[in-house]
């Protein structure tokens, strides 16, 4: 790779910033610019919905403002990426306050890091006030400066977020109704099983669990005034937040050739196992990135030590360094009081085995054909991570199931 254009990093997140990081630390001396279309240097976001929300914190950047100039790392924020043509080794960037003003920046290799963005609730009129989705720090101090005073809050959709947004409402006092289609909340990720329990979760903290019920309306004129469930029953709200899952920003690859993933596998830039994608000199990483996984299948993981160990694997294969692999994915959710935690690959329909429950605080092992996949506690930081060599290796679940002795 020449020096001449340099490493060009699409997406001013966890990922772009750790492989820009990690390719000066390999030693890499030529040019690096990291491209972000938010006016924020980068940021870590999983504290939004969480501290940043809370008030207990403001913007959680990733590094000191000096690391960019320290690191000879040009970080242009502010700028989105409209094309990239990979024939010529060059993209189009416009400017997020004047989207009329383009450049072109050249690159000897292209990261891209693009992320995700939220699903918008159909139909809805995305002009209400009062109505909210949560994935930019403007969105989190967008829906902190209206809390103060909310007589009531609906959160549509049971994932991660939707549960760290209502369990944050409450601790403002709001009261809070949290609506799922699925049978209980965290069902697509963790199963019903523990779904259960995280329901206990809320409705302990006083949170209105309306589950196995869509939502088929936003109601209101200028400001949000209710929400219509699939049954007919009306809720009253001036908050609604909306987390109904995110979509892979792809869209600046229109007509540049770069494959993408079918949907049925989750979308997202397709890329063999090294993050390479289907151009020359051209990687993905991150929530983006369509990764093939040890058995050859394509895989989108939107966690964060997935982002950590990618940018490293990326970053090793532009500087011919070594890169990190083998780490056992892991992530957490912070909800009132209890952090849980997931540590290995869980799936909805995996055997589930609670060893503990204390009526609030939980630890369950998940199998699949025998074998240890994964394990979810609540309040068990300590039993979760030491864990870890186990799910190094192919477990049988007998083995962690039946005390030694």
């Amino acid at each position: 790779m020449g020096n001449n254009a340099g490493v060009v990093i699409v997406g001013a997140g966890l990922g772009g910033i750790r492989v820009a990081e990690a390719v000066r630390t390999a030693g890499y001396e030529g040019p690096v610019t990291l491209i972000g279309a938010e006016q924020h240097p980068p940021y870590d976001r999983p504290p939004l919905s969480k501290n940043v929300l809370a008030g207990k914190q403001e913007r959680p950047d990733l590094k000191p403002a000096e690391f960019y100039a320290d690191s000879s790392i040009d970080l242009r924020t502010g700028r989105t990426v409209v094309s990239v043509d990979p024939q010529a080794h060059s993209l189009t960037v416009a400017r997020t306050d004047d989207p009329g003003r383009t450049e072109t920046v050249a690159y000897d290799t292209l990261v891209l890091a693009t992320g995700l963005a939220p699903r918008p609730f159909p139909g809805a009129d995305e002009t209400l006030t009062g109505l909210h989705t949560l994935r930019t720090i403007d969105d989190a101090l967008a829906l902190r400066t209206e809390i103060d005073g909310a007589r009531s809050a609906v959160v549509i959709g049971a994932g991660f977020i939707g549960c760290e947004v209502a369990a944050t409402l409450r601790g403002y006092g709001v009261p809070v109704t949290l609506v799922e289609p699925a049978p209980t909340p965290l069902a697509a990720a963790l199963g019903e099983q523990i779904g259960a329990l995280v329901t206990r979760l809320h409705v302990g903290n006083e949170v209105d669990v309306r589950a196995g019920v869509g939502v088929s309306q936003i109601v209101g004129t200028d400001h949000v005034r209710a929400v219509t469930l699939d049954d007919g029953t009306e809720l009253p709200a001036d908050i609604v937040v909306v987390g109904i899952g995110s979509v892979p920003v792809v869209g600046f690859l229109d007509g540049s050739g770069i494959e993408l993933a079918d949907r049925s596998v989750g979308g997202g830039i397709a890329c063999d196992a090294s993050g390479k994608t289907s151009a020359a000199d051209v990687y993905a990483v991150g929530d983006v990135a369509n990764w093939l996984d040890a058995e050859g299948n394509p895989n989108r993981v939107e966690h964060w030590n997935h982002v950590v160990e990618q940018a490293s694997i990326v970053a090793a294969a532009i500087t011919g360094g070594e890169s990190v692999r083998g780490a056992v994915p892991y992530f957490w959710s912070d909800q009132y009081d209890v952090k849980i935690q997931v540590l290995g690959e869980p799936r909805a329909d995996d055997d589930v085995h609670i060893v503990d429950d204390d009526g609030k605080k939980f630890l369950a092992y998940y199998s699949r054909d025998g074998i240890l996949t994964a394990v979810v506690g609540a309040g068990k930081v300590a039993a979760v991570m030491k864990t870890r060599p186990k799910l190094m290796t192919e477990t049988p679940i007998s083995e962690v199931l039946t005390p030694a002795g």
